[in-house]
């Protein structure tokens, strides 16, 4: 293994990290909510009224946002197959049901505010994705 040292760039790493966390400290302070992705998604997908219009502003934020602030985006390359993407999407949204959120919400947030269930969900899932490089990289892959 070896590491691509130019594409090493801690600074533009803690100023996007210091915009996450200002972010999700302004959208608790002013709302009263967890900007966890999955939540404001997962209330897209049982509305009740009053609740969609910020759900919505929320989520084409988190689209529309890349668009505006780069011209030009990274080339995106994908190497898994169709099947393998909808397996592993189901696997985190079932994932994201059982844990009760996403990374978003108990890595940013619940970590941020020190609580225990976001801090043992996030040891847990950063464990698992550790195995499944693992076991991908140094036991399937030749």
């Amino acid at each position: 293994m070896s590491i691509a040292w130019n594409a090493f760039t801690p600074a533009t790493a803690l100023i996007g990290g210091a915009i996450i966390g200002a972010a999700v400290a302004l959208f608790v302070v002013l709302n009263g909510r967890i900007a966890g992705v999955s939540g404001i998604l997962g209330g897209l997908m049982r509305p009740k009224a009053g609740d969609i219009s910020w759900r919505v502003a929320f989520i084409a934020g988190l689209v529309a946002a890349p668009l505006a602030l780069f011209a030009a985006l990274p080339e995106i390359r994908v190497d898994a197959s169709f099947p393998t993407l909808v397996a592993a999407g189901l696997l985190v949204g079932a994932g994201t049901r059982y844990g009760g959120g996403c990374t978003s919400g108990h890595g940013v947030c619940g970590v941020s505010r020190s609580s225990p269930r976001s801090i043992a969900a996030t040891v847990a899932f950063m464990a698992a994705g550790f195995a499944t490089v693992f076991v991908a990289r140094h036991l399937i892959a030749p």
